[in-house]
């Protein structure tokens, strides 16, 4: 299968760290080879973004990871980001990812523990805060848990469901969106172990299980999933970094393969990108290797539209890198790197 001759993809970066702003960058299909066509830096901090498809054109969405919180949209039709709309207050603090689901833009605001609903308008700019779903609750880390921080909030591959990820209480958070009504009301709450700081999810492309990436112990938690019904059950919990790794170890992004085979984690400290393989029945997961992950503090990790490379945000370095994935044993070989100052985000268009 040949593949196209070039594609698009755009960075988050802190600009408070040094980043600048929101980069637009081409993709060469042959070689993966990222080069900037231009950046905005309308929005402070936008680490991170979504791309959604609203009236046949394509908005680029971005959080504003500021303690008052905003997300704005931008057109990326050109070879710049132009921001799309006017940039909207959350009514959260410290907004750490967003998704489009139904109409509206879901935030997890970090800094307070929430997740916000704002619908959007016909040309996809976000409309003011419809709801709000606060969060609850606590866990055992007396620095990162003193009460609740969502972190990811993301729609169930039927569609049906949205699960918000909660950092500060150990909880994943199963809830239903009512579109009319812009608010979201939650179904049920998955408790996992406590003190593991659940970060992010992914699901198995069959649609059976999620796979739980925890930020505050270095392992990812392995659940049943049901869409029927909305329900979530750990079943286990496997390391992402060999046994004995120094220094302290924070995991910030999990990818699993088109075929569900692999799992690939992004390492925080240890600068590595685990590879783990995924037995058949999707229930087993073993950690099979880690490689460098080309740079220092790898704060997102997202893989190509063919499936075929890793592409690695590392923010301390300021530089995004990216690798060609063996098909067969899913260790990543590095082939090069893109100058991108506190960059903590990478979506393909």
């Amino acid at each position: 299968m040949g593949e196209k001759s070039a594609g698009r993809a755009f960075i988050g970066s802190f600009t408070s760290a040094g980043g600048r702003g929101v980069l637009a960058v081409s993709v060469d299909g042959p070689t993966g080879a990222l080069t900037e066509t231009g950046a905005s830096d309308a929005v402070a901090d936008p680490s991170y973004l979504a791309l959604a498809r609203i009236a046949g054109k394509p908005v680029l969405y971005a959080v504003s990871e500021t303690a008052e919180g905003a997300v704005a949209a931008f057109d990326v039709r050109g070879a710049s980001p132009r921001q799309h709309g006017a940039r909207v207050p959350v009514c959260g603090a410290g907004p750490t990812h967003l998704t489009v689901v139904d109409g509206h833009l879901l935030t997890a605001n970090y800094g307070s523990g929430s997740i916000s609903v704002l619908p959007l308008d016909d040309e996809g700019r976000p409309e003011p805060v419809s709801g709000v779903l606060q969060h609850e609750g606590s866990g055992p880390d007396p620095d990162r848990q003193r009460g609740p921080h969502a972190h990811q909030v993301l729609a169930d591959p039927t569609g049906r469901w949205v699960l918000g990820v909660d950092l500060g209480t150990d909880t994943v958070h199963v809830c239903a969106l009512d579109a009319k009504a812009g608010e979201l009301t939650v179904h049920a709450a998955t408790s996992l172990r406590p003190g593991t700081g659940p970060r992010h999810l992914a699901f198995h492309p069959a649609g059976t299980h999620a796979y739980v990436l925890n930020e505050l112990q270095p392992t990812l938690t392995v659940c049943r999933w049901d869409g029927a019904t909305g329900r979530l059950d750990p079943i286990g919990e496997v390391p992402v970094v060999p046994e004995g790794v120094t220094p302290r170890t924070y995991p910030s992004e999990v990818v699993v393969s088109p075929d569900g085979s692999h799992l690939w984690v992004a390492n925080r400290g240890h600068d590595s990108i685990a590879v783990l393989a995924v037995d058949p029945n999707r229930e087993r997961v073993t950690l099979t290797t880690t490689v460098p992950c080309g740079g220092h503090w790898p704060r997102d990790l997202k893989l190509d539209p063919a499936g075929r490379r890793l592409y690695v945000a590392n923010e301390r370095s300021g530089n995004v890198t990216w690798f060609d994935v063996d098909p067969a044993s899913g260790v990543p070989r590095r082939a090069g790197s893109l100058d991108a100052p506190a960059a903590s985000c990478v979506v393909f268009a």
